[in-house]
């Protein structure tokens, strides 16, 4: 059989399981371990399956909604370098809460694999990371806003009066002096619970984001602990972040600009590094 019509045939099975051990696929293809090993790797650096250990989940698309295909393509390579970030610094073991959003889908998509717990009102999110068996899944329920698939409203703020968590993610829909905006005012009274189930609060946004004002404001920038931007942010919107004494973490592109590692923290510890 060909390469590639194993790797087609395997990535089809993850695909219709979400998760599949190593055993099995190589009992349903009839060949190696090491075959199916190097195969696996190879749909791994694709960026369509990621490797857990004794197996593989499925890491591709998930099936979206209509703002979601609009908006996929803003920044993308940025979004991607954010969420591996946001995810590096995310400890095994630790429980986090996502908001929804095409920056915080990249956040989970990194976290793919990871023993954590999330806690999620985003149907897309869920989707993702259902068949991670080392993955803790809480799905938030509420009213589901159709066009991006996350719950909102009293249902869903009732359901996060008793959640605690390390770490709220939340997206932003502009980010200006004045502080985080975003574009629904049902969704930022869900993030506003959000933020009070966390013991940190960090946002993710990439560069174009800034200097935008959205229709309702979620909260002052002092409010979070800690923004995750990519390399395009400007030098006057990080000294804003930085007055506001905000931890920021800057992604770098894997072409150069993103590599999903913490690369910068606030400008007081850049100081403190640089005595």
């Amino acid at each position: 059989m060909l390469a590639e019509t194993r790797r087609r045939l395997l990535l089809d099975l993850i695909t219709r399981q979400g998760y599949a051990t190593l055993d099995s696929l190589v009992r349903e293809l009839g060949v190696s371990d090491s075959t199916v090993r190097r195969d696996l790797e190879a749909l791994d650096l694709a960026g369509s399956i990621k490797r857990t250990h004794g197996g593989a989940v499925y890491a591709g698309e998930v099936r979206s909604m209509p703002a979601f295909d609009d908006r996929t393509g803003t920044a993308a390579a940025e979004k991607r370098a954010i969420g591996a970030t946001a995810a590096a610094l995310i400890e095994d073991g630790d429980t986090v809460l996502l908001d929804g959003g095409t920056t915080t889908l990249e956040v989970a998509r990194a976290l793919v694999g990871r023993r954590v717990q999330v806690v999620t009102n985003s149907l897309p999110i869920a989707q993702l990371l259902a068949a991670s068996q080392q993955t803790d899944l809480i799905l938030l329920g509420g009213y589901i806003y159709p066009r991006t698939g996350v719950a909102l409203g009293p249902l869903a703020i009732a359901a996060m009066q008793t959640i605690r968590v390390r770490t709220a993610i939340l997206g932003a829909g502009g980010i200006v002096p004045e502080g985080v905006f975003n574009s629904n005012s049902l969704l930022v009274e869900t993030e506003r619970q959000m933020m009070r189930c966390g013991q940190e609060v960090m946002i993710v946004a990439d560069h174009t984001k800034f200097g935008r004002m959205a229709l309702a404001r979620l909260c002052g920038l002092e409010e979070a602990t800690s923004i995750v931007v990519d390399g395009g942010l400007r030098e006057a919107d990080r000294a804003m972040l930085d007055g506001a004494g905000l931890r920021v973490h800057v992604a770098q592109a894997n072409d150069g600009r993103a590599n999903g590692v913490p690369a910068e923290t606030s400008r007081g510890e850049r100081e403190r590094n640089d005595v």
